[in-house]
């Protein structure tokens, strides 16, 4: 898989970020840009373009779920874009909402590292393959193939 891929993180702290970059990098995935501050997020994820978004929900001003607002109103209807949601809170309230929103997976923290690195290369390879896809097939069919 392309080890290029780029990764947005976004959680307002500074240990959790380095944590989830250290995780990444030992993966080979260097791609990576991380902000503390979720109201950059739409900004970054419009100059960054994204693989994948990796998103705390509980963080103070704004959100993860109003971060994940924002980006379901920038993901063109039809693009396959993973968001993975990073919280300690665990409750199924939570969880239904940030899928609702459109997460495409969710990890409880504490991370547990090799659990969290099988889903992101998951998240990535179906990025991947959607990517691929969408080069050899025109819009439509991949809309249709999504219903």
């Amino acid at each position: 898989m392309n080890k290029d891929l780029r990764i947005l993180v976004v959680d307002d702290q500074r240990p959790n970020l380095e944590l989830v970059e250290q995780l990444l990098a030992r993966e080979g995935l260097s791609n990576v840009l991380s902000t503390t501050d979720p109201l950059r997020t739409l900004d970054l994820f419009n100059s960054f373009e994204p693989d994948l978004v990796i998103l705390d929900l509980h963080m103070p001003e704004f959100d993860g779920f109003a971060v994940l607002e924002q980006l379901n109103r920038r993901i063109p209807s039809g693009e396959y874009l993973p968001i993975l949601v990073l919280t300690a809170d665990a409750t199924r309230d939570t969880r239904l909402r940030a899928l609702s929103l459109g997460a495409k997976d969710f990890i409880s923290k504490p991370l547990d590292v090799l659990e969290t690195m099988l889903r992101v290369w998951n998240l990535l390879e179906t990025r991947a393959l959607y990517k691929k896809l969408s080069t050899l097939l025109p819009k439509e069919k991949i809309e249709l193939l999504r219903r």
